[in-house]
């Protein structure tokens, strides 16, 4: 059911407060507007933009958090990118990875086709389907009060934490980082694993 509950927060605004203080967190984008925002937010070599493999970002951020079990990871993704791939829910809730949070940056809308509703906008409820899964804390965001509290989880509670931030349709410039998957790759390479990442 479609909800008439009021969107006030700003996508661009969310993502800066959710970087703000990242520390060496590992941080994945789904494609589109996510990735901009993280840009937006200030470039960063603990970035891994995805480009493109819609529906593919939680996946790549498993396989993230099981290569570096002492760093955090977290996935900025949004809506339409998640209920692409929402078979990840299960396999990460049953893998459990305890250093993995999942941010859906939702504006219930599929950005890079024509702004089409998803549909989270008649009333599928990610933060749900993540608890079925498994996933040890879940929530829905709809205000700043509630994003300020939903960051600590995102960097400090057990995992897995999936948290869907309802975000409107305002649009905001578009910042592009790097595009170049190869160089994309090597530079996270090298900071994730430092100079042995080329040997």
């Amino acid at each position: 059911m479609k909800s008439n509950r009021r969107i006030t927060l700003n996508r661009r605004d969310v993502v800066s407060n959710i970087l703000r203080d990242r520390g060496d967190a590992l941080i994945v984008t789904g494609l589109g507007s996510t990735t901009w925002d993280a840009a937006a937010a200030g470039d960063h070599p603990n970035n891994f933009y995805l480009w493109g493999g819609m529906g593919g970002a939680a996946m790549t951020a498993l396989g993230l958090a099981r290569a570096q079990p002492k760093r955090r990871i977290i996935v900025l993704t949004g809506d339409g990118e998640m209920l692409m791939g929402l078979g990840s829910l299960a396999t990460i809730g049953a893998a459990a990875p305890l250093n993995l949070a999942i941010c859906v940056i939702d504006n219930q809308r599929y950005g890079e086709t024509g702004m089409q509703e998803t549909h989270t906008g008649h009333g599928v409820d990610l933060a749900a389907m993540a608890a079925g899964a498994g996933f040890a804390e879940t929530q829905t965001v709809w205000s700043k009060q509630g994003i300020e509290g939903a960051i600590p989880h995102l960097y400090e509670t057990d995992g897995p934490v999936f948290v869907d931030v309802k975000v409107n349709t305002d649009r905001v410039p578009m910042v592009l980082p790097l595009r170049d998957g190869t160089a994309i790759r090597g530079r996270f390479r090298e900071a994730v694993l430092g100079a042995r990442a080329f040997d």
